[in-house]
């Protein structure tokens, strides 16, 4: 295991790379493409871009002062069905640059304040705390989610990467959390998954003689624990305990998320062409 510090590096190195994937998608877009609607119900693309912008800000308080993390937290309380909607649409009235702009200036700053959380400390969140590589790992699955909404609602497929395996690192020590939010108990004992990643080498997770079992591309595991495709989509197996899991996963913090219908992409997909 790399060490905390090197481990740290290579997390903020792939949000960078992530950030800027998603930031040439949107950056020459002109103003009806910002107001374009995503498969996420009432966001546009412009709502997403202000979502991560939101999000990274707060990130940057949990980092920069814990203490003042608490108002955030009383916000969130006062208002848990709508808090992240409203940070979605704090932006959506400001010229797309000036959106752009204040996303980039933000996502740079919360890097640079994470490099300098002291090792060991534990960051404040609207779930349990996380230490600065948790942090960026977060930012990471966000970003790619989102940018997942945004490149389906331009009609772009995006060619997976390496930085998956975050996502799906994610996704895995979260599995008890899937359960937790849809008010079950998490099954006993471990859950082996092994996911094809995008050059063909194989990721594993649990150990290798576990009964209950999850197979199959990398992609597709982490389109599902962001929940942006419908299980009866994508091409994994479940054995076992392990079929429950895939009904209940999700990676972002809060109430159960609502995910997509069963083959919406691909409705989307032909709107477009018969468009």
């Amino acid at each position: 295991m790399a060490e905390p510090a090197a481990l740290l590096t290579a997390l903020l190195d792939d949000l960078r790379a992530e950030s800027e994937e998603l930031d040439a998608l949107v950056a020459g877009l002109a103003p009806v493409g910002w107001a374009m609607a995503t498969p996420a119900p009432g966001w546009t693309v412009a709502h997403q871009i202000s979502h991560l912008a939101w999000t990274d800000r707060i990130a940057l308080i949990a980092a920069t002062d814990p203490d003042g993390f608490t108002a955030v937290v009383e916000a969130a309380l006062a208002d848990p069905g709508g808090y992240v909607d409203a940070g979605a649409v704090e932006g959506i009235e400001e010229a797309p640059g000036v959106l752009l702009a204040r996303w980039r200036d933000g996502r740079a700053a919360l890097a640079a304040a994470l490099v300098g959380v002291e090792p060991g400390a534990k960051l404040p969140w609207l779930g349990p705390a996380m230490s600065a590589a948790s942090m960026a790992t977060a930012r990471l699955m966000e970003t790619w989610a989102h940018g997942q909404d945004v490149a389906d609602a331009l009609g772009i497929e995006r060619t997976p990467t390496a930085r998956l395996r975050n996502i799906a690192h994610l996704g895995v020590r979260t599995r008890s959390f899937g359960y937790l939010v849809h008010g079950q108990p998490a099954p006993e004992g471990e859950v082996r998954v092994e996911l094809t990643a995008p050059d063909g080498q194989l990721w594993t997770w649990g150990p290798d003689d576990a009964a209950d079992r999850v197979t199959g591309p990398a992609l597709d595991f982490c389109l599902l624990v962001t929940q942006r495709r419908h299980r009866s989509d994508l091409g994994l197996v479940a054995t076992g305990g392990a079929d429950t899991w895939l009904d209940v996963a999700q990676v972002f913090a809060g109430p159960p998320g609502a995910g997509r219908p069963p083959g919406a992409n691909a409705a989307a997909s032909n709107a477009e062409l018969s468009a």
